[in-house]
């Protein structure tokens, strides 16, 4: 039994002449709210405003920017916008101040100077260890 694999499913049908179904909601949209303007408000304020909203509304219809339709390029700028930011540095060390106390007693432990042997550090290592 062979099963037919469906193809192109990327690709949005054209459901309304050579427009999609979203890129005519878009332009209907666009269209409805400039005529309500066009309808309620005076002539030369109604195509100051109307101006902007078909706009938006064709660009929402039809740009695209690296091939990703304008209105996920706004979704994605209103989440960042508006949602947590982890900001990541990289942390300097700062110098160590030494103060006269600490000298003192750094001088009164009697801690031995590292020799040129490992063998010995580790030996001198073991014994403090067991001594604790």
């Amino acid at each position: 039994m062979q099963f037919e694999v469906p193809q192109f499913i990327e690709v949005e049908d054209k459901i309304f002449g050579p427009l999609t179904l979203k890129q005519f909601i878009y332009l209907a949209g666009g269209a409805g709210i400039s005529f309500t303007l066009y309808s309620f408000l005076p002539f030369f304020i109604a195509v100051l405003l109307i101006l902007p909203i078909m706009g938006l509304s064709g660009a929402l219809a039809f740009y695209k920017k690296d091939n990703r339709p304008l209105i996920l390029l706004t979704e994605s700028a209103f989440k960042y916008l508006l949602g947590n930011k982890l900001y990541i540095w990289k942390k300097e060390e700062k110098k160590k101040k030494k103060d006269k106390e600490t000298v003192d007693v750094v001088k009164q432990l009697n801690i031995p100077k590292l020799s040129n042997s490992k063998l010995k550090d580790l030996s001198w290592s073991l014994d403090i260890q067991n001594e604790s």
